[in-house]
């Protein structure tokens, strides 16, 4: 069976129960029917979170084959509910956009995976449709601002920098000009559509503390400027408070369960490419103050998603993981060692040992946080067992704790091992992780310590437009924030086609977006794009329903 079919064959639990096996009571959730449930923010708990352990699932990098994180990461925390651990996994919400264009859905695969599967891969809760709201409110008052005779800020409209955004893969709304038709549509200016994953309203939702930290973030928005010059600000626009009524509810994690019937979390989207890749803050702190461990992943390779979930989110919210499992699979070491992506499932022990560099280096940088570690092998039926015993061994060479993972195909029985072995990892860890830098560095300073330190580059090269960029975040007192670096997951490097281990490149900087609001700027490299485009043939084309209502073509 397929991914759908598998999660269509489970009678899921009805959420009380879920909520009970946390300590919760049916008045306690805020019912969505009968397997979704929103959790109030009053039950986080400062005291359990340092208690409890948090564990953080990250991969090597990407590779077209797909390396099964989310997959791991559901079995590792239905593998540990099965050795007798009380376990909660925390996990992103979806995109529409991925769903519809060409990678699927997010919610793991086969035997391993949260269910409603259907609901949270579309609208799930309404937590994407109200931050696309927000951000089009801001959007709209911005523009109303512009032309209004007696009420307005002198905003050049030149200068405007914040975007629109919709939830869908559409490269035509990429570079849009707004305003035509005469005067009485507005002012004729340039703008464009981001995707919800990847706009500032996500990237705040996610890291907010609480109700007030939310609004006081959304105020901190930064628009563009007056013609003299001045900063102009969300709160200047008075937007943050009706910005907020429409998170009100968005801003409370969902409870669902895995097809075992465990607890999971799913809250935030936000991409690792060009955002901070990884779910709430709010909703990992949920998790360990209701449950013993907590398993969370961050998107892409652990040099995007885990490197911004250690020096942005944990330090944020004063968190740090006591162990990271570091996901890689047979096919992509063969394809980071030079094999064809038609002929991966060939076996090919050379090709393997020449892409094994790239597991290197991810351990290498898990290292260098200081963390313990377990490398998954997450198990395909076309791995031979030469191959995934050549991985094993080079992770013995290594000292680095490593098994296999048969999640997609036995859920937590698969995953016990794991389970077991991650448990004995957390257990060794001593204290906090090791960030890559400090964040009253320069951004120059900062932006060439990840890529030295993670990346393995060489020379940092700041384009014409992220010089005057950088003038503009010390203009606006922004040099003390970290660095959320936008770049293809596909490589090391900014440059896609560098697969295996590349080092020693140049990392071009072409622009610097300022996120005030999230307390981050964007260093954006090589040719990142914002808003994606559909694929020639995109997966929206298998995606149907019958007269019963039942959904079909989702993976």
């Amino acid at each position: 069976m397929n991914d759908i079919e598998i999660a269509q064959a489970v009678e899921p639990k009805h959420i009380n129960e879920i909520a009970q096996n946390l300590g919760l009571t049916t008045d306690d959730i805020e019912h969505y029917g009968k397997y979704k449930a929103k959790l109030p923010l009053d039950f986080i708990d400062e005291k359990k979170i340092n208690e409890n352990t948090l564990i953080l699932v990250t991969a090597t990098t990407p590779t077209p084959a797909g390396e099964g994180k989310t997959t791991t990461s559901v079995a590792l925390n239905d593998g540990l509910n099965k050795i007798g651990k009380q376990s909660i996994a925390v996990l992103r919400e979806p995109s529409l956009g991925p769903v519809f264009g060409m990678k699927g859905g997010a919610t793991g695969g086969g035997h391993s995976q949260v269910i409603p599967m259907e609901d949270i891969n579309l609208n799930f809760t309404g937590d994407f449709s109200a931050i696309e709201k927000a951000n089009n409110l801001l959007s709209a008052l911005i523009d109303n601002n512009i032309q209004s005779k007696n009420h307005n800020l002198n905003i050049d409209p030149r200068t405007v920098a914040w975007r629109w955004s919709m939830d869908m893969n559409d490269r035509s709304l990429r570079h849009i000009v707004t305003g035509l038709g005469g005067k009485s549509n507005g002012y004729v200016r340039e703008s464009g559509f981001d995707i919800t994953a990847a706009s500032e309203v996500m990237a705040i939702l996610c890291l907010s503390k609480d109700l007030h930290d939310l609004k006081e973030r959304l105020g901190n928005i930064y628009v563009g400027d007056t013609f003299d010059n001045k900063a102009i600000y969300a709160r200047d626009l008075k937007a943050h408070g009706a910005m907020t009524v429409l998170l009100k509810d968005a801003i409370k994690p969902n409870l669902v369960q895995s097809l075992e019937g465990n607890p999971a979390i799913i809250h935030g989207g936000p991409f690792a490419n060009i955002a901070q890749g990884t779910n709430s803050l709010i909703a990992t702190k949920m998790g360990l103050s209701l449950s013993d461990y907590v398993v969370t992943e961050a998107g892409f390779g652990a040099d995007l998603g885990a490197e911004k979930f250690l020096n942005i989110k944990c330090r944020n919210g004063g968190l740090s993981p006591k162990a990271v499992v570091l996901v890689t699979t047979v096919r992509a070491l063969k394809y980071h060692g030079g094999k064809a992506k038609d002929q991966l499932n060939q076996p090919d022990v050379e090709a393997l040992k020449n892409g094994m560099i790239n597991l290197e280096r991810h351990i290498d940088n898990i290292h260098k946080f200081g963390l313990p570690m377990v490398v998954s092998v997450n198990r395909f039926i076309s791995d031979t067992d030469e191959e995934v015993n050549a991985v094993l061994d080079y992770c013995k060479s290594r000292n680095v704790t490593a098994c296999e993972c048969h999640g997609w195909e036995k859920g937590g029985e698969g995953a016990a091992e794991l389970a077991s072995l991650v448990v004995e990892a957390a257990e060794t860890c001593e204290g906090t992780f090791n960030p890559t830098y400090e964040w009253n560095m320069s951004v120059q300073e900062k932006i060439e310590a990840v890529n030295k330190n993670v990346y393995g580059g060489g020379k940092v090269e700041f384009a014409p437009k992220a010089k005057l960029n950088l003038k503009k975040i010390k203009r606006l007192g922004l040099e003390d924030v970290p660095v959320c670096i936008a770049k293809t997951q596909s490589s090391f490097s900014d440059d896609a086609t560098l697969v295996g281990g590349p080092n020693g490149f140049t990392l071009t900087v072409r622009e610097i977006e300022i996120a005030a609001g999230a307390g981050f700027v964007i260093p954006i490299t090589g040719k990142m794009l914002r808003m994606p485009g559909l694929p020639e043939v995109p997966a929206a084309e298998q995606i149907d329903i019958d007269d019963e209502g039942k959904v079909t073509g989702l993976s």
